[in-house]
Protein backbone atom coordinates (compact mmCIF):
# COMPACT_ATOMS: atom_id res chain seq x y z
CA UNK A 1 0.00 0.00 0.00
CA UNK A 2 1.30 3.45 -0.91
CA UNK A 3 2.04 5.95 1.86
CA UNK A 4 -0.66 8.31 0.51
CA UNK A 5 -3.29 5.58 0.66
CA UNK A 6 -2.30 4.48 4.16
CA UNK A 7 -2.22 7.99 5.66
CA UNK A 8 -4.78 9.85 3.54
CA UNK A 9 -2.11 12.42 2.69
CA UNK A 10 -2.27 13.66 -0.88
CA UNK A 11 0.94 13.27 -2.91
CA UNK A 12 3.21 16.18 -3.71
CA UNK A 13 2.92 18.12 -6.95
CA UNK A 14 6.15 18.61 -8.90
CA UNK A 15 5.60 19.76 -12.49
CA UNK A 16 6.96 22.31 -14.94
CA UNK A 17 5.05 25.50 -14.13
CA UNK A 18 4.95 26.85 -17.68
CA UNK A 19 3.56 24.07 -19.87
CA UNK A 20 4.56 23.25 -23.42
CA UNK A 21 1.00 22.19 -24.28
CA UNK A 22 -1.10 25.34 -24.86
CA UNK A 23 -4.26 23.39 -23.97
CA UNK A 24 -3.23 23.47 -20.31
CA UNK A 25 -3.85 27.24 -20.14
CA UNK A 26 -7.51 27.75 -19.13
CA UNK A 27 -9.18 30.73 -20.84
CA UNK A 28 -10.53 33.25 -18.36
CA UNK A 29 -11.27 36.21 -20.68
CA UNK A 30 -10.19 37.44 -24.10
CA UNK A 31 -6.37 37.03 -24.18
CA UNK A 32 -6.32 36.10 -20.47
CA UNK A 33 -5.59 32.56 -19.22
CA UNK A 34 -4.67 30.83 -16.01
CA UNK A 35 -2.70 27.66 -15.41
CA UNK A 36 -3.69 25.82 -12.22
CA UNK A 37 -0.90 24.58 -9.99
CA UNK A 38 -2.78 23.84 -6.75
CA UNK A 39 -6.53 23.85 -6.02
CA UNK A 40 -6.84 23.48 -2.26
CA UNK A 41 -10.40 22.51 -1.29
CA UNK A 42 -9.36 22.17 2.36
CA UNK A 43 -8.28 25.80 2.85
CA UNK A 44 -10.30 27.26 -0.02
CA UNK A 45 -7.31 28.78 -1.80
CA UNK A 46 -5.43 28.16 -5.00
CA UNK A 47 -2.13 28.82 -6.75
CA UNK A 48 -1.91 29.52 -10.45
CA UNK A 49 -0.10 31.34 -13.18
CA UNK A 50 -1.98 34.22 -14.75
CA UNK A 51 -1.04 34.93 -18.38
CA UNK A 52 -2.21 38.08 -20.15
CA UNK A 53 -1.54 38.95 -23.78
CA UNK A 54 -3.35 42.28 -24.03
CA UNK A 55 -3.13 45.71 -22.50
CA UNK A 56 -5.80 47.42 -20.44
CA UNK A 57 -7.89 46.81 -17.35
CA UNK A 58 -8.35 43.16 -16.42
CA UNK A 59 -10.60 43.47 -13.40
CA UNK A 60 -11.52 45.49 -10.35
CA UNK A 61 -11.70 43.20 -7.37
CA UNK A 62 -10.92 42.46 -3.74
CA UNK A 63 -10.04 39.42 -1.67
CA UNK A 64 -11.25 38.58 1.84
CA UNK A 65 -7.87 36.97 2.60
CA UNK A 66 -4.25 37.66 1.57
CA UNK A 67 -2.88 37.21 -1.93
CA UNK A 68 0.77 36.97 -2.93
CA UNK A 69 2.26 37.18 -6.38
CA UNK A 70 5.59 36.84 -8.12
CA UNK A 71 6.05 38.33 -11.59
CA UNK A 72 7.73 35.88 -13.95
CA UNK A 73 7.37 37.85 -17.19
CA UNK A 74 6.26 41.33 -18.20
CA UNK A 75 4.69 43.80 -15.79
CA UNK A 76 1.38 44.99 -14.37
CA UNK A 77 0.05 47.47 -11.82
CA UNK A 78 -2.98 48.54 -9.84
CA UNK A 79 -4.70 51.82 -10.68
CA UNK A 80 -4.98 52.53 -6.96
CA UNK A 81 -1.20 52.45 -6.34
CA UNK A 82 1.88 54.16 -7.74
CA UNK A 83 4.07 51.05 -8.08
CA UNK A 84 4.55 48.71 -11.06
CA UNK A 85 5.16 44.99 -10.55
CA UNK A 86 7.96 44.09 -12.96
CA UNK A 87 9.77 40.82 -13.65
CA UNK A 88 11.11 39.47 -10.38
CA UNK A 89 8.76 41.56 -8.21
CA UNK A 90 6.99 40.07 -5.20
CA UNK A 91 3.56 41.49 -4.36
CA UNK A 92 1.55 41.14 -1.15
CA UNK A 93 -2.11 42.17 -1.23
CA UNK A 94 -3.79 42.76 2.14
CA UNK A 95 -7.27 41.35 2.73
CA UNK A 96 -10.17 43.62 1.83
CA UNK A 97 -8.26 46.08 -0.36
CA UNK A 98 -10.00 47.01 -3.62
CA UNK A 99 -7.71 47.19 -6.61
CA UNK A 100 -7.88 47.31 -10.40
CA UNK A 101 -5.32 45.19 -12.28
CA UNK A 102 -3.91 46.82 -15.42
CA UNK A 103 -1.39 45.67 -18.01
CA UNK A 104 0.10 48.70 -19.73
CA UNK A 105 0.61 49.25 -23.46
CA UNK A 106 3.88 47.81 -24.71
CA UNK A 107 3.74 44.70 -22.51
CA UNK A 108 3.27 41.84 -25.00
CA UNK A 109 2.87 39.16 -22.35
CA UNK A 110 2.54 39.11 -18.57
CA UNK A 111 2.87 35.94 -16.50
CA UNK A 112 2.53 36.10 -12.71
CA UNK A 113 2.41 33.33 -10.12
CA UNK A 114 -0.41 34.07 -7.67
CA UNK A 115 -1.44 32.34 -4.45
CA UNK A 116 -4.98 33.32 -3.50
CA UNK A 117 -6.06 32.49 0.05
CA UNK A 118 -9.82 32.53 -0.47
CA UNK A 119 -12.21 34.06 -2.96
CA UNK A 120 -11.78 36.73 -5.60
CA UNK A 121 -14.72 39.14 -5.59
CA UNK A 122 -15.27 41.21 -8.75
CA UNK A 123 -16.61 44.75 -8.33
CA UNK A 124 -18.09 47.48 -10.52
CA UNK A 125 -17.01 51.13 -10.38
CA UNK A 126 -19.34 51.78 -7.43
CA UNK A 127 -17.93 48.83 -5.44
CA UNK A 128 -20.92 46.53 -5.97
CA UNK A 129 -20.23 42.82 -6.36
CA UNK A 130 -20.57 41.63 -9.96
CA UNK A 131 -19.24 38.10 -9.52
CA UNK A 132 -16.74 35.94 -7.72
CA UNK A 133 -14.34 33.05 -8.10
CA UNK A 134 -13.38 30.52 -5.48
CA UNK A 135 -11.50 27.24 -5.56
CA UNK A 136 -14.64 25.36 -6.57
CA UNK A 137 -15.51 27.66 -9.47
CA UNK A 138 -11.86 27.46 -10.61
CA UNK A 139 -12.07 23.65 -10.56
CA UNK A 140 -15.23 23.76 -12.65
CA UNK A 141 -13.67 26.18 -15.16
CA UNK A 142 -10.70 23.81 -15.49
CA UNK A 143 -12.86 20.71 -15.73
CA UNK A 144 -15.02 22.16 -18.54
CA UNK A 145 -11.99 23.42 -20.46
CA UNK A 146 -9.91 20.25 -20.14
CA UNK A 147 -12.80 18.04 -21.23
CA UNK A 148 -13.47 20.35 -24.21
CA UNK A 149 -9.82 20.21 -25.40
CA UNK A 150 -9.42 16.45 -24.95
CA UNK A 151 -7.46 16.41 -21.69
CA UNK A 152 -10.25 14.75 -19.70
CA UNK A 153 -9.76 14.81 -15.93
CA UNK A 154 -6.40 16.63 -16.16
CA UNK A 155 -7.46 19.06 -13.40
CA UNK A 156 -7.75 16.28 -10.79
CA UNK A 157 -3.97 16.18 -10.24
CA UNK A 158 -4.09 19.72 -8.79
CA UNK A 159 -7.00 19.19 -6.37
CA UNK A 160 -6.12 18.74 -2.71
Amino acid sequence: MKFEQATGIQPEIAIPAIPEDERIWVPQADNVWFRPLLLNTVTGGWSNLLRVRKSGVLSRHRHPMIVTGYVIKGSWRYLEHDWVATEGSFVYEPPGEIHTLVVDEGVPEMITFFTISGAMIYLDAEGRTTGYEDVFSKIEMCRRHYHAVGLGDYVDQFIR
